[in-house]
């Protein structure tokens, strides 16, 4: 990936958290002291590498002991580099769509209340170089571990685990789960995917069903029937293939067509 696009998805990313207003005197740092210890026994356990991200520090502040070993790295390497270790070992070719995937996630669950940020997890399989300078495919699973009492994203929870699936020539792999409802959403890499593409009006209804709006809402502010508005909604599952509202959200705000 070139240094031009790094610069766009690392600029991109730093105006999301610029969204976030947090109060430092309101961040509450004994949480993350209390969950140590579970967050290196969840790791010690499953053998995975357990990180947590700070949103208003902008660095990681938990990483577990083993994080280096999993891979074949030193510990005192990772120590050393551990805002940035994992990433430079990411495969060039997954790397553009891992960062995609991050900030697609994080505009969707912006839009969402306090509740619903805490349902949502990304899923994503990916290449990364080992110690033995091979590439080796992980499964990382991100979600919020904490919001500050604002319901800013404060502290992301990283635990990344060697995967089963080997084939280092596929691509990466990318999906949502709300692991309350047990319900997987897979994403969508390009538009082209999409067999039929919205139509303005039905973009326009998609927008104001992500901010909440319900049928008759939408039907008042565009000066149409409930029926019509209910019309278009149908046709937008239709054409994104989602089951429900909620997919056709995840999938459209993933292709940047809301």
């Amino acid at each position: 990936m070139s240094q031009k696009n790094v610069k766009q998805y690392h600029e991109t990313y730093l105006q999301l958290l610029h969204q976030q207003n947090f109060v430092p005197d309101e961040l509450d740092y004994s949480i993350l002291e209390l969950n140590k210890p579970i967050l290196q026994k969840l790791a010690d356990i499953g053998n995975s590498i357990v990180t947590v991200f700070d949103m208003y520090k902008r660095e990681h502040v938990f990483h577990s002991q083993n994080a280096g070993v999993v891979l074949g790295y030193s510990s005192e390497l990772l120590e050393e580099n551990s805002n940035h270790f994992i990433d430079d070992k990411v495969h060039p070719d997954d790397y553009a769509m891992l960062n995609h995937n991050c900030i697609s996630i994080i505009k969707l669950l912006m839009n969402f209340s306090e509740d619903e940020k805490t349902n949502y997890k990304l899923i994503n399989e990916y290449r990364i170089l080992n110690a033995s300078n091979q590439y080796v495919r992980v499964v990382e699973q991100q979600q919020v571990l904490e919001l500050d009492k604002r319901g800013n994203f404060w502290l992301a929870l990283s635990i990344l685990d060697i995967s089963p699936n080997q084939d280092v020539n596929s691509g990466i792999k990318s999906q949502i789960l709300n692991y309350r409802t047990g319900k997987f959403i897979p994403l969508i890499d390009t538009k082209e995917n999409v067999n039929t593409a919205l139509s303005a009006r039905e973009i326009e209804i998609l927008k104001m069903v992500k901010y909440g709006l319900l049928s008759k809402e939408i039907s008042d502010k565009l000066s149409i029937s409930v029926h019509t508005v209910n019309t278009h909604r149908q046709r937008v599952l239709e054409k994104l293939e989602a089951n429900n509202s909620m997919e056709a959200i995840i999938t459209a705000s993933k292709l940047g067509i809301i």
